[in-house]
């Protein structure tokens, strides 16, 4: 069903290079270091469905020449997956419609507190139109296209994963329970985070990642969310079993 993956965005919510930083991994030269907030377009029957709009939206858009967007799919409510919102309003100019945005109740609440523009009734002109849908754990359609959330937490906080088709998308995750690892099962193209090689309180770390995947089984397995603690791509990617790899800003994944 989904017909190419664009990874816009493969960083945790500091990107890489960090600010101020002369670590290691911020200092390389190699344009797949170079990681900015953690987001994904997913084309789906003719249709493309972003996953998180963070701080680095517009820059990311830019950089891909991306000239449609039908839908926008969050996954929670910190700052580095939602606060490029506002943007969606050149696609409102382009295409003279409202953007449906799809985001669960803790999301679609911080949404109102972060754009209260978006949402106070004014209809400021320019403002950006959004149709926000508030969805829970029962599957629903965009456009004729089934998808399907899957609970995950991010320490304590609920995060909603995606499945459309035998895709499946899990950001900022540290637990996953037993019935979204059924809802999981079956996926044939598998993206998840994976922030460093040490433990971490709210983000699997590279073991964890890559056990998770084992358990689920896919065909392959792209990593995302890594932050400047991971090391260097073209250092650590050989280390990684033979059908896991480092998803990189940029990367275009025909499936």
């Amino acid at each position: 069903m989904v017909e190419e993956i664009i990874f816009l965005g493969t960083g945790t919510s500091q990107g890489v290079p960090v600010i101020a930083c002369d670590c290691h991994t911020c200092t390389s030269t190699d344009p797949r270091d170079n990681r900015t907030r953690s987001s994904i377009l997913v084309r789906v029957a003719g249709k493309y469905f972003l996953i998180d709009s963070g701080p680095d939206m517009r820059a990311q858009l830019l950089r891909e020449r991306v000239k449609r967007m039908d839908a926008v799919l969050l996954t929670h409510k910190h700052k580095d997956h939602i606060a490029g919102l506002d943007d969606v309003r050149a696609f409102n100019f382009r295409q003279q419609a409202a953007m449906p945005v799809y985001a669960d109740a803790l999301t679609a609440s911080q949404l109102k507190n972060e754009f209260p523009y978006i949402f106070d009734g004014s209809n400021y002109p320019g403002i950006p139109q959004v149709d926000l849908q508030v969805i829970d754990e029962q599957p629903f359609e965009v456009q004729g296209v089934p998808i399907t959330p899957v609970l995950v937490y991010h320490f304590k906080m609920p995060v909603t994963s995606y499945r459309i088709g035998d895709f499946s998308y899990i950001t900022d995750a540290n637990r996953i329970p037993e019935a979204s690892m059924e809802r999981l099962r079956g996926t044939r193209v598998l993206v998840i985070n994976a922030l460093r090689k040490e433990t971490h309180i709210s983000h699997f770390n590279l073991e964890q990642a890559l056990e998770v995947a084992s358990v689920i089984n896919p065909e392959v397995t792209y990593l995302i969310h890594m932050s400047h603690h991971m090391g260097r791509h073209a250092e650590v990617e050989p280390e990684l079993p033979p059908n896991v790899f480092f998803s990189y800003d940029g990367l275009r994944v025909r499936v």
